[in-house]
């Protein structure tokens, strides 16, 4: 073979093989540009795009008065992408030093094998600070809305709180949450080369609409006053924990409802769920002597009693089915306003046989008992009011006296309001106004009258009973100088739950009662759980309404001895009181 064809036959060699070079790149380039684009694509979009649904910030909320309860604040979180780090061990552990989270478990988060995986979020500011001014390679951050309660824990139970992802999941929080919630929108987040920074699109630049503002009829100061006077009762004699629920009697307006135990909303993560419920609408209790009031009632009514008819108490002791029942003092007769002054057990059951077991049923459930209220917060409990056909012997006595009856705060609230407003029982809200982002106004509560379960003449000679309470009878420790206060004590044996039996040393002690007498701006109910030095209602929870009702009425404008003249019809209206 000559040189020529040597050369000759290398340069087909050579052609031969870059001919076959270019077949294999053409090749591979059809395989990944046309066969297997569509894969490639969802990866790449995987790993370097993710989509997330972001919401508008949630509405906030506010007291009658517009001072804000609970709003939503800026705070960062903070991402990773583990398809971008050499090295999620040493990440980890720079992570771990500002997150105060261990480092094997953020290094867990960063080997999965995911294009985007929260390591934290909602984290305080500095915090965040701290992580940009690092900027550790595939991570990154980027800003979420935390739920805050600038007051702690004031109004905690009504509010509740929102979770993680601002979602509500108790107290007006949750009942409110179609309103209170933003709305949603897809956002798409990008990182940079160095996968340090987030980039949203197709986020218009209004970004997702705004949730609504609700406001509410708690009025701030006296739910602060309510809460404070109540925790000092509590701490003062070592209850187990009490309620306090404010109200307007004649529109049933809510202006303060306060539980202790409190709980900061800020700060649920180590609180247990015992904690978050609302005792004031869940829990029924045995009322005791509070539930006088309302047999009174019927009894007047019904023309059974008059504030002077006589009633003979039996020197404080007497037989019912086979068992005593006892007056805390020896006496002979009584007149009925008496009976219910000096709070006499025997005269009230002899109040409740002269009407019978139909007519005591039918008028407890005129005034709520055995139903829930419908006020707008979740949870609430009907109570328990049996039926008549399930009593037993005894049960029309111990009904009259308060036991084998349970009720809650929000009820007994209501059913006190029905008499302090001339008769009418109102449904109680919390919720007055629910604005959108521009201030319009979208949903509008107000009073709204579910009956009438007496007469205004009625209503108006039990308030002069009740007076006498205040004024000579069990409750003068709720008496406030200079105004007319109308009101009743109760004190209740609570079941003992080893035994099943009443027991000898836990009870509930109780107040309710409104103010001024004579035109109610407030119905006040106070519930002390379980005292260990008295356990008189008279005693622990009377001075609890006269601190409450002595700041409140003058914050209200209302003066001593100079009541506004207003009273409610049955439109919802305002009339001259007789």
């Amino acid at each position: 073979m000559t040189g020529t064809d040597s050369h000759r036959g290398r340069r087909i060699v050579v052609a031969f093989v870059l001919m076959l070079g270019f077949a294999v790149v053409i090749f591979r380039l059809f395989t990944l540009q046309v066969l297997q684009a569509a894969e490639l694509t969802v990866k790449a979009e995987r790993q370097h795009r993710k989509a997330v649904t972001v919401e508008g910030e949630r509405g906030t909320i506010y007291d009658r008065h517009g001072k804000v309860l609970a709003i939503n604040v800026d705070v960062p979180s903070v991402f990773g992408v583990p398809s971008s780090l050499e090295n999620p061990s040493g990440v980890a552990r720079d992570l771990a030093r500002v997150l105060h989270v261990r480092a094997d478990e953020i290094e867990k988060k960063l080997k999965q094998e995911r294009s985007f995986v929260w390591i934290a979020r909602k984290l305080d500011p500095e915090q965040g600070r701290r992580l940009e001014g690092m900027s550790l390679e595939g991570i990154g951050t980027v800003m979420e809305g935390r739920r805050f309660y600038p007051k702690g824990p004031l109004l905690s139970h009504v509010l509740g709180f929102a979770g993680m992802d601002g979602q509500g999941l108790e107290g007006i929080e949750r009942r409110y949450e179609p309103y209170l919630r933003g709305e949603k929108q897809i956002v798409v987040l990008q990182r940079d080369a160095l996968g340090r920074t987030v980039f949203p699109k197709g986020l218009d630049e209004q970004g997702p609409a705004a949730g609504h503002s609700v406001m509410l009829t708690i009025d701030e100061v006296i739910q602060y006053m309510a809460e404070k006077e109540l925790e000092e009762a509590v701490t003062a004699t070592g209850a187990k924990g009490g309620v306090v629920v404010v109200m307007e009697p004649r529109t049933g307006a809510i202006l303060a409802m306060a539980v202790n135990p409190r709980f900061d909303p800020n700060a649920v993560r180590a609180i247990s769920a015992d904690r978050w419920r609302n005792r004031a609408l869940t829990d029924a209790y045995e009322p005791g002597s509070t539930m006088k009031v309302f047999v009174a009632a019927a009894a007047l009514e019904e023309k059974v009693m008059t504030p002077g008819t006589l009633v003979y108490v039996e020197n404080g002791q007497m037989v019912v089915a086979n068992t005593v029942i006892h007056d805390h003092e020896k006496a002979g007769w009584m007149t009925f306003a008496q009976v219910i002054q000096r709070s006499s057990n025997i005269g009230s059951v002899k109040t409740a046989m002269a009407l019978g077991e139909d007519r005591v049923y039918r008028y407890l459930r005129a005034f709520g008992f055995g139903e829930r209220t419908e006020i707008d917060l979740p949870g609430e409990g009907a109570g328990l009011v049996k039926e008549p056909q399930d009593w037993g012997s005894r049960s029309l006595s111990s009904i009259a006296i308060g036991q084998e009856i349970g009720v809650s705060a929000v009820q007994l609230a209501t059913a006190l309001s029905a008499v302090a407003n001339g008769g009418w029982l109102m449904k109680p809200y919390i919720v007055s106004e629910v604005r959108d982002a521009k201030g319009r106004v979208v949903m509008q509560a107000g009073p709204q009258v579910r009956r009438r379960p007496v007469s205004p003449e009625t209503a108006l000679t039990l308030t002069g009973i009740l007076e006498g309470v205040v004024a000579h009878g069990t409750g003068s420790k709720a008496a406030v100088p200079g105004y007319r206060v109308a009101g009743k004590t109760g004190t209740a044996q609570k079941i003992d739950p080893q035994t099943g039996a009443y027991s000898a040393s836990l009870f509930v002690g109780s107040f309710v009662g409104f103010v001024p007498a004579e035109d109610p701006r407030m119905a006040i109910v106070v519930v002390i759980d379980e005292p260990q030095t008295e356990a008189w209602g008279g005693v622990v929870a009377a001075p609890v309404f006269q601190r409450i009702a002595e700041q409140a009425l003058p914050y209200l404008g209302v003066s001593p001895h100079q009541p506004i003249k207003l009273a409610m019809n049955a439109t919802g209206g305002v009339l001259q009181r007789p």
